[in-house]
């Protein structure tokens, strides 16, 4: 088990972030299902997105270096659907995605995410 003080504080504030973003995003489109319309899949795949983004920022703060990854990756995808909407979002979110980035792969962070020893 890892100890709360060998997180470094860039690891711990983008988890906060993920969680944050997941649950305020969650939230927002699950107010949008309707109860008389057929089921609406296109709003649980974002309700999906949503729920991986809360998970990975957990994760992130538990050490888990598949949840960097994953953070990572759902960033990515923002980046690709941010291509199709406008210039300043997709400049947005690619910032952030090698921000992001820097601090999650930095030596302290790969340092955090690596597997203790026995």
């Amino acid at each position: 088990m890892r100890s709360l003080n060998q997180r470094p504080h860039s690891v711990t504030a983008i988890g906060c972030l993920f969680m944050v973003a997941g649950l305020v995003g969650l939230a927002y489109h699950a107010t949008q299902f309707k109860t008389l319309n057929p089921f609406q899949y296109d709003i649980a795949l974002v309700c999906l997105v949503r729920l991986l983004a809360i998970l990975g920022g957990i994760f992130v703060l538990l050490g888990r270096n598949w949840a960097r990854l994953l953070l990572l990756v759902w960033l990515a995808y923002h980046v690709i659907l941010s291509a199709f909407h406008s210039a300043s979002a997709l400049i947005t979110h690619s910032v952030l995605l090698a921000v992001v980035a820097y601090f999650l792969f930095r030596p302290p962070a790969s340092a955090y995410f690596r597997p203790a020893l026995p």
